[in-house]
């Protein structure tokens, strides 16, 4: 008898301990604060189609032009599934908001040469990320 609630205790004290360790790596994730001071978003598009393909274009200028921060930037931008996310990382030069469209070319063609990275994820969620402006 005492043997099976030594087994209980120690099974609910396994459980407690998984529940707190979850709880915990769930509200406790960092979030997007992280990027505060080395990007700052200049304009950004929004299809609105709920039920198809969502389409997300964002200009971002790059404060910190570091490829491994912008990347990380990239992956925490919200994507849905079958849509496709597209991010213009431009140069400090940029100062003004850009209008970006849903289509090539996203934005006025005499700011192509201030684009210093483009990140895109496809539908299927393939990442790319390639220097300048994409080929």
């Amino acid at each position: 008898m005492k043997s099976s609630k030594l087994i209980f205790y120690i099974l609910a004290g396994v459980v407690i301990a998984l529940v707190i360790l979850i709880a915990r790596e769930s509200f406790f994730q960092p979030g997007m604060e992280r990027f505060d001071g080395k990007f700052e978003e200049l304009g950004h598009y929004r299809n609105e189609n709920n039920t198809g393909p969502v389409v997300r274009v964002y200009a971002i200028k790059a404060l910190d032009t570091s490829k491994e921060w912008m990347r990380e930037y990239g992956d925490a931008m919200p994507h849905t599934k079958y849509g496709r996310t597209v991010l213009f990382f431009f140069n400090e030069e940029i100062g003004q908001e850009v209008k970006l469209s849903p289509t090539d070319p996203y934005f006025p063609e005499d700011m192509r040469p201030y684009v210093i990275a483009t990140y895109q994820k496809s539908p299927m969620g393939d990442v790319s990320f390639t220097d300048g402006y994409p080929k």
